[in-house]
């Protein structure tokens, strides 16, 4: 047998001290020496054999006497068996696992769950982070936990569990899903993500060992996805270092340098912050405000981020330092508020009151930066005990401070609400990439407060839009929108909102959401209900176009799609694969499936007596015929199709043109004209994706084409081709120019919607009438859309 023998303990270490009472530990584990975290337990032989020490087990004891110092403060003796037993379990599971540093895997679970002791979260939460990688790591199965811990651990550690065993596309496809996982277990339990975030600010805190691009790639993720979690729900400590964290591993020499220039200044600075000290703290004391006042240094990364945003170097940070003043009660905010605003001049439009309206987080205090005696900006928060809690520990503060007899807080309920948010999200965006975009925006910092007609306050991302608003309110408002006013005025729906407006909807019952929107709406809701309604009514139309699709392709082979049987739909929906004959037909509309193949095996099913062709017609009969019934076969399009239909704006195809179709792979049916040139070249490459298309006799719409007309430079010109184009009954949808100065004329490029040719023909007419109108005629971008003939 190998020897073994007592490993000493570091003396920084926080969780391999071995000088703790037999009660407050599991006994003395053997393990072998330091190896990669998914090394097996047993020693390697040659150790054995040599009887080298270095490389032979030893005895390693991994503490838990910090854990239950802050567990005895607020638990009882039950439940701290329970957590000991949970320990075992993790220890045991963990037996010879080893983290990058060297140290014994479990001193990780035990840092998260003293983490979470210092939030006073409940024992199920505690035994969870002790468990919380035994699933991930181990393979052990909810079935396990449940039978040893109860379901409610079960659920919290799975929640937390990664979905390692899945296989994903690629790195980011994974970490969405284990994403979207842990937020809909969050929204159950809340308990989930604060002991995640205990869970990420270990990991940092211990991130050194790691190779320096996997340093770099959590840090971005920590800052892209948790910091902004840990804000949302108000725990600004973690969200201050994980931020900074992030920001020494994402950049090491910038934090580096920012960290020495920050350490000069402060002992530069000491004497004026103790000077502002203690005026402030004479000022209240003749006011007689009962306060605390400290003095707070801006993270490190608060101040790059300042210096980045605004362009300046570090010399020109003035406010490095704040000053935060703790009351009694609201009205000492506002009274200390009025004592400083008489001891330094506050300077314009930097007044905060959060107190009256709270940050969607629950975070309440009153800022202010006033003109500091050297004239340098200070800033001074003002709050009270209770909020300077929740500042800190945000929805953990419930844990911190409940009582038996609480009940929900107005931020519990808000972070509640934010959460069911995101199960709807989720609910109707099942696109990896799409969702975790949405929950990053979702999860923006920066807010808006405006007002709607009935002075209800409600709290946006910055740069949100009228939709945002009205999706904010209900979905049935945002998808009938038709317009917005802001503080009485119709303004555009991408206008972005400020704080303070009062916004008011228009809404038609009839109105759909416009695709467009997805450009400029700003919060995630609205972006994830914009995105389900056009799937729901591209759904819709592209079941009726696949419809209509096979339709014609089984005309063209004689049958009728109203005469097929029961038996040959059966026989077509499996070999197809779908369950109905609306997602067949869904599939052909969005041109994943192509109708004419479909046609052909349908033609292999039937049995003759279900052609239309019964009487057979001699070979001289189907040749004269042939034109006729090719036009009676074609699909027929008269506008009203929806966005399942659309028209290349290479070619602009208006009624009267000869068009022809191209069925793209999930986009839909897209109209040419048949002498298109990309029309042309997309055929060549494809032509079983092509079908004949004409126009109905009646259109239900106008439809869009291009002009040029060439005008001599003369004063007005451009009004006055608007305004013959206008009186023509002609809308003008878009508009450009271009000058030739060596001819004096300026082409202007117009879009245009028009009925049909003979329409277009009538404002051409009109045009070309005009004394400075050199040339006027239908224009046509051949150039582009080359990839599917419709950018």
């Amino acid at each position: 047998m190998p020897s073994s023998h007592t490993a000493t303990p570091d003396p920084k270490a926080s969780v391999t001290d071995l000088a703790v009472p037999a009660a407050d530990q599991v006994a003395t584990i053997k393990r072998p020496r330091a190896r990669s975290k998914n090394a097996t337990a047993e020693p390697e032989p040659a150790a054995i054999a040599t009887g080298d020490e270095s490389a032979a087990t030893r005895h390693v004891c991994v503490s838990l006497a910090s854990l239950l110092d802050k567990l005895q403060a607020y638990l009882p003796e039950a439940d701290l068996q329970r957590i000991r037993e949970a320990y075992r379990f993790a220890d045991a599971a963990h037996l010879g696992q080893y983290r990058a540093s060297g140290e014994p895997y479990i001193s990780h679970p035990v840092a998260v769950a003293e983490l979470c002791a210092d939030w006073k979260l409940d024992t199920q939460a505690i035994m969870a982070a002790l468990l919380h990688d035994t699933a991930e790591d181990k393979g052990i199965t909810q079935a396990e936990l449940i039978e040893h811990f109860g379901s409610t651990v079960a659920d919290l550690v799975d929640g937390l569990t990664k979905l390692d065993k899945l296989q994903f596309s690629n790195r980011e496809e994974n970490q969405s899903e284990s994403f979207r996982k842990m937020l809909l277990a969050m929204a159950r339990d809340i308990r989930v993500i604060l002991v995640k975030l205990a869970d990420r600010l270990h990991n940092m805190r211990t991130l050194g060992a790691m190779a320096a691009s996997k340093r770099v790639r959590i840090s971005r993720e920590t800052m892209d996805i948790y910091a902004p979690i840990a804000h949302r729900l108000g725990l600004n400590l973690v969200y201050r270092e994980l931020q900074d964290l992030g920001f020494a591993n994402s950049h090491p020499n910038r934090y580096a340098v920012l960290s020495r220039a920050v350490l000069a200044a402060r002992g530069n600075r000491h004497g004026l912050v103790e000077k502002i000290l203690a005026a402030a703290q004479a000022a209240l004391n003749e006011a007689q405000v009962p306060s605390q006042l400290f003095g707070r240094e801006k993270t490190l990364y608060s101040i790059y981020r300042k210096m980045r945003s605004k362009h300046l170097s570090f010399a020109h940070i003035q406010d490095i330092f704040g000053f935060r003043v703790l009351v009694p009660d609201v009205l000492d905010c506002y009274r200390a508020l009025g004592v400083l605003h008489s001891l330094y001049k506050p300077m314009p439009g930097k007044f905060e009151d959060y107190i009256a309206i709270p940050k969607a987080n629950g975070y309440q205090s009153l800022h202010t930066t006033l003109i500091g005696p050297n004239g340098n900006p200070v800033e001074f928060q003002i709050r009270t005990e209770a909020m300077h809690r929740i500042a800190e520990s945000g929805v953990a503060a419930h844990w911190l401070y409940k009582t038996p007899e609480d009940k929900p807080t107005p931020q519990q309920a808000q972070t509640n609400a934010w959460l069911q948010s995101l199960l709807d999200i989720q609910t109707e965006n099942r696109d990896w990439a799409d969702f975790l975009e949405t929950v990053k925006v979702d999860l923006a910092p920066d807010a808006v407060y405006v007002f709607t007609p009935k002075s209800r306050i409600l709290a946006l991302p910055r740069g949100a839009t009228p939709v945002d608003f009205a999706y904010a309110i209900h979905t049935n408002l945002g998808d009938q929108t038709v317009a917005a006013k802001v503080n009485n005025a119709l303004v555009p729906l991408r206008t972005e909102l400020r704080s303070g407006d009062v916004v008011e909807i228009i809404t038609a019952p009839a109105s759909r959401p416009n695709p467009s929107w997805l450009s400029f709406v700003r919060t995630g809701r609205a972006r994830s209900k914009i995105r389900h309604a056009l799937r729901t009514t591209q759904q819709a139309e592209s079941v009726e176009l696949g419809r209509r699709l096979l339709q014609s392709a089984l005309r063209h082979e004689h049958l009728d799609l109203l005469t097929l049987d029961d038996a040959v739909w059966d026989k077509l929906l499996r070999w197809t694969g779908f369950k109905s004959r609306d997602d067949l037909y869904a599939d052909i509309g969005l041109g994943k499936r192509v109708a004419d193949i479909l046609a052909k095996r349908v033609v292999a099913l039937v049995s003759p007596q279900d052609a239309l062709s019964a009487p057979l017609l001699d070979t001289i009969e189907r040749l004269e015929s042939r034109a006729a019934h090719d036009a009676q076969t074609s699909l027929q399009l008269d506008g009203s199709e929806g966005i399942s239909v659309r028209y290349a704006t290479c070619c602009r195809p208006i009624p009267g043109d000869a068009i022809i179709g191209y069925l793209g792979k999930g986009e839909g049916l897209i109209v040419h004209q048949q002498d298109c040139d990309i029309a042309r070249r997309l055929f060549q490459k494809d032509p079983d994706r092509w079908i004949d298309l004409s126009w109905a006799e009646e259109c239900t719409r106008p439809f869009e084409t291009g002009l040029s007309v060439i005008v001599q430079n003369t004063k007005g010109v451009l009004a006055r081709v608007a305004a013959a184009i206008s009186e023509h009954d002609s809308d003008i949808a878009h508009v450009t120019m271009d000058e030739d100065t060596q001819q004096a004329t300026t082409e202007l490029r117009f879009v245009v919607q028009v009925r049909d040719r003979k329409h277009l023909a009538d404002v051409l007419r009109a045009l070309r009438r005009l004394q400075f109108v050199v040339r006027a005629s239908r224009a046509k971008n051949r150039t582009a859309g080359l990839g599917s003939g419709n950018s």
